[in-house]
């Protein structure tokens, strides 16, 4: 039977968010059953349906505070999930979702927005592509507002991506028996994102080997 992997669709999401994180997944080596989940689609979110998940996505959308009002119902089940188990994956929104302030607390530390860190190389919240170290190569992704992930130790995650400042991009980190993965660009983006962005799209898949690594991490034992 293949590993179930659940992506929210729903209020705390944007139309072709979930669908291009669930298109990345379907790509992964996991073989994963692709389903969404949310309030009008066959699987809710929820202690029931994330049981027999493997995996629990989070894409991008709105703002961190509506998001996190249509979502807080869903807290404890989601930690309980990850805590037992399981494996969470947040894309932009999803990565500030992680964080504590508010979220799901699921990160050893917390998020911010990386436009308000200091030598940011991107200084509003419009469509950019920003460019980051991935295991030490540099790359471009798609951006948006995006966050950055702030540690409470150097050594409470492998960190997978930085920004030119420094800062943390992307990371996986341990919560209970599960593991979480969260990036702040956008890796899943598809050439029609940098289009409507009026942006020019990197080489390499627009980073989608970037997502697959990220994919690749959170599933490790």
């Amino acid at each position: 039977m293949r590993p179930l992997a659940l992506v929210y669709r729903g209020p705390a999401s944007l139309p072709g968010c979930p669908e291009a994180v669930a298109d990345l997944l379907r790509t992964s080596k996991h073989g994963f059953d692709v389903r969404f989940a949310g309030p009008d689609e066959k699987f809710k979110v929820g202690e029931a349906a994330l049981a027999g998940a493997a995996l629990y996505a989070q894409p991008g959308g709105g703002t961190l505070g509506s998001a996190y009002r249509k979502l807080r119902r869903h807290r404890d089940d989601i930690r309980g999930f990850v805590e037992g188990g399981g494996r969470y994956l947040g894309f932009c929104l999803g990565g500030y979702l992680a964080g504590a302030t508010p979220g799901f607390g699921l990160l050893p530390g917390d998020t911010d927005r990386y436009i308000d860190t200091e030598g940011a190389t991107v200084d509003d919240d419009e469509d950019a592509v920003v460019k980051v170290r991935w295991r030490g190569r540099a790359r471009k992704l798609y951006f948006q507002d995006g966050p950055v992930f702030v540690l409470e130790r150097p050594d409470a995650a492998d960190v997978l991506a930085t920004y030119p400042n420094g800062t943390v991009a992307a990371l996986v980190a341990p919560f209970g028996a599960g593991r979480v993965g969260v990036v702040g660009p956008h890796p899943e983006a598809t050439r029609d994102w940098y289009a409507d962005g009026g942006l020019r799209p990197p080489l390499l898949r627009y980073g989608h080997d970037l997502g697959l690594d990220l994919v690749d991490s959170v599933m490790a034992r």
